[in-house]
């Protein structure tokens, strides 16, 4: 490998090598000032856990919601170890049985008997066994793992990243803006001149003494960028659009100077109203939102609201009638209690916030977020921020933004400044080893504080019964479970309680987890956004971590966008992971094929019982409660279930073909070839003949008019050679019908004596001419008239 290239590689002698830029590449120098606003040792929890009012501070609370007759939620663990305790009990009967049968037997048979036992007994408990075999040392591993260096004991080079694409892009792919682009921006955005003096800390920023007293207490001494950028423009009331890499406090920027504004409302019983709304993409990021607005408002009369789904509406609408000052939602449990709860408007907001702007402004959000806006007044202030958040004049138009200020603080998109970027080649034909890697890698090298990213739930899931069969702590985050138990894997990943979390790209939005050491992509996704948001999850607020990526070879071409909009401070690395090791895991694997089937089974079983369950409860509430359960009002939504599916299928359209790049650029194709036209390539002949068809069917007369045209065609036909020529069959009806039209042609020129004569006729007054002949003695040429 050459020297000048971007990607270094575990075989290197030094462990943390400062990257050297490739060449005509200019490098990226990242502001000093960042790394000594951001304090690495800052929490924002000084009071315990941030689900505390959630989940009550306790890991054995029974539930989030008030459920009364709802069953515990399914898990994966019981089911295995129920197996574990029956395969036990099942053997312990086979040496019983044996026992007895062997106690009028020879002692050499008894000593076979007890043999057969222990081998039996190998065999049963073949998948805890390999629980054990990992605490064997990562050759790739040293001990200094844990301080962030990797060493590769083995010194090989032969599984290096042999393309010279898998390094550093030579090639720049910055899209220039157009005169045009430009122009609009300028019109529509405000001046991108900042405020007139920097910000070094939040007594310069004229804020309230008790906003001060809690940022004081939270342990906030110095403002990060994007804070004394925002907070400034906020308090004047103007439109933001706020770009600033993951981890660097883009939610205290929105949520302080929105407490401040607060501060000088109207208050009474007559002037309660909710003056400020927080839209969040995902029920997580939610719930972290107001645990730091309501930390942040501590010594504040300001009250916060969540309204996000799998909570319970009914506690939701009773909150929602005391009209609280600030509420974070997601869309679509807010569009819910817009529509259903009587008392509950938009009427008075003043501040309309988007978190994760990029993807409420995506097209899966599109409906929900036009019915929002309808409901919020013009005169709000909006504010939209997100780590991916790109200044397009045609998203931005739909926000009814008035002249935003564009403050990017990280305009490039890069990721954050402590993080080292690790690569596994997937080569090609060996795809289906992903799962052994990723074994291997979490068995060997990166044990605790592990969160891993899967493209599908299904995967997700399957993994985590692979963990724990393999008796590794993990748990799941992902759609397809329960708020509860969405709450309760993050809580549990927080303290420690696992040390494996399986999660989906809802947990690659914000989410601030203590703890993360190692963000690990079991493939690697084909939008950028996306993969800055997962490797963002560690990292955060100045720290270190790593992110260890499965590259295959068709994710080349997001490799280079990887590493090119890596900061000058990360080192970018090839990791290596022997041969034999993941072949050695892929046989593990393979033997626990059939008792992995075998739990997802027994899941699926106990799933169907608890719906049946459910199903039964469900009527006998009917038949006991039906006047009060019609007599409620039907809840309504603001789109057909058509439209519903529609928007829900194009969201998820939309996701595939931003994890497919191959596919989108082929659609994109397709869109882009000019539609063929019907007639396209027939002769001038054959075009008339397929028009004046289409025509005779539209008129519906095609079943005579094909019938003569086939009989014109049959008479047309010219013979074969040597048979005579074919003469029409009635010769006397054929002579008739000329006779007849004979007389007729006679008739209309005075009979057949005149047309002998060649004689023709003439109509009554008509002037005669010189040249009519009157008896044959016309006028004499030359001659004179006497």
């Amino acid at each position: 490998m050459a020297a000048d290239d971007f990607v270094m590689t575990i075989d290197s002698d030094t462990e943390d090598p400062t990257p050297l830029p490739a060449k005509g590449a200019k490098s990226k120098q990242a502001p000093v000032a960042e790394d000594a606003q951001l304090n690495p040792d800052f929490t924002f929890d000084l009071s315990g856990d941030p689900y505390a009012d959630l989940l009550d501070e306790h890991l054995d609370v029974q539930d989030l919601v008030k459920k009364g007759s709802k069953p515990e939620p399914l898990s994966v663990d019981d089911i295995i170890e129920r197996r574990r305790l029956k395969s036990h009990a099942a053997k312990r009967r086979r040496v019983e049985e044996d026992e007895e049968e062997d106690t009028d037997a020879e002692s050499e048979g008894n000593s076979g008997s007890g043999q057969s036992d222990d081998d039996g007994e190998v065999e049963d408990d073949e998948f805890a066994a390999f629980g054990t075999s990992g605490d064997e040392e990562d050759p790739l591993a040293t001990s200094d793992e844990e301080d962030g260096d990797v060493k590769d004991s083995e010194g090989s080079s032969g599984d290096e990243l042999e393309d010279e694409n898998m390094a550093s892009s030579s090639e720049d792919e910055s899209d220039e803006e157009t005169q045009a682009q430009k122009e609009r921006k300028a019109a529509f955005f405000a001046s991108d001149a900042g405020p007139s003096e920097e910000h070094s800390s939040f007594l310069s920023m004229n804020l309230s003494r008790p906003i001060i007293k809690s940022v004081t207490t939270l342990g906030f001494h110095k403002p990060t960028p994007i804070q004394a950028a925002t907070i400034p423009v906020a308090l004047l009331g103007k439109d933001v659009v706020g770009n600033a890499v993951t981890g660097s406090g883009k939610t205290a920027a929105f949520i302080i100077p929105m407490l401040e504004r607060l501060m000088y409302r109207d208050r009474g019983k007559k002037a309660a109203a909710t003056r400020c709304l927080i839209l969040v993409p995902t029920r997580e990021l939610g719930v972290q939102c107001f645990e730091v607005g309501t930390k942040l408002a501590a010594h504040t009369d300001i009250r916060f609201c969540l309204i996000v789904g799998g909570l319970s509406v009914k506690a939701q609408e009773v909150t929602l009638r005391t009209r609280p000052d600030v509420i974070i939602a997601t869309p679509g449990r807010l569009i819910d209690h817009l529509r259903n709860s009587p008392t509950f408007s938009l009427e008075a907001l003043d501040i309309l916030v988007l978190d994760e702007a990029d993807r409420m402004l995506s097209d899966g959000f599109a409906d929900e977020l036009t019915e929002i806006i309808k409901s919020c007044p013009t005169s709000r202030q909006t504010m939209l921020f997100s780590a991916t958040m790109t200044d397009s004049v045609d998203e931005l138009v739909r926000m009814s933004l008035n002249k935003p200020v564009r403050l990017f603080v990280d305009p490039k998109r890069s990721t954050a400044r402590g993080l080292v970027q690790e690569f596994v080649r997937v080569r090609s034909g060996k795809e289906s080893e992903r799962s052994a890697i990723l074994v291997a890698l979490c068995k060997r090298t990166f044990k605790s504080g592990v969160l891993v990213f899967f493209r599908s739930k299904k995967l997700a899931h399957q993994m985590r019964v692979v963990f724990s069969l393999f008796s590794m702590k993990s748990d799941e985050l992902h759609g397809d479970l329960s708020q509860e138990q969405r709450l309760r894997a993050l809580q549990q990943f927080r303290d420690g309680a696992v040390d494996f979390l399986m999660a989906t790209d809802l947990a690659s939005r914000g989410l601030d987890i203590k703890g993360i050491e190692t963000v690990i992509n079991y493939d690697m996704p084909s939008q950028l956004a996306q993969y800055l948001h997962r490797v963002g999850r560690t990292a955060r607020a100045g720290n270190k971590g790593r992110s260890v990526t499965l590259v295959g070879e068709a994710d080349r071409k997001m490799l280079k966008a990887a590493i090119k909009h890596a900061t000058a401070e990360d080192s970018v690395r090839h990791r290596q992971v022997p041969a034999e090791t993941i072949t050695r895991w892929a046989k593990k694997l393979d033997s626990l094929k059939k008792e992995i089937a075998e739990v997802l089974q027994d899941e699926k079983e106990e799933k169907h019982l608890r719906q049946a369950e459910m199903e039964l409860r469900k009527g006998q509430n009917m038949i006991e409660h039906e006047a009060e359960i019609y007599s409620r009002p039907a809840r309504t939504w603001f789109q057909t279930e058509k439209e519903k599916s529609k928007a829900e299928s194009l969201s998820k359209q939309q996701y595939e073909t931003g994890t497919s790049d191959a596919k989108k650029g082929k659609e994109k194709k397709l869109d882009d070839k000019p539609k063929r036209d019907k007639y396209a390539g027939l002769t001038r002949k054959a075009k008339r003949r397929k028009m004046a068809m289409e025509e005779d069917e539209e008129a519906g007369e095609n079943g005579a008019i094909r019938a003569a045209v086939r009989s014109a065609k049959k008479a047309a036909r010219p013979v074969k050679i040597g048979e005579p020529e074919r003469r029409p069959a009635n010769k006397k009806r054929e002579k008739a019908k000329e006779r007849k039209l004979r007389g007729k042609a006679s008739m209309r020129i005075g009979g057949q004596f005149d047309k002998d004569l060649g004689q023709r006729k003439v109509k009554e007054g008509v002037r005669a001419k010189k040249s009519d002949a009157v008896g044959r003695m016309g006028k004499k040429k030359g001659g004179k008239r006497k």
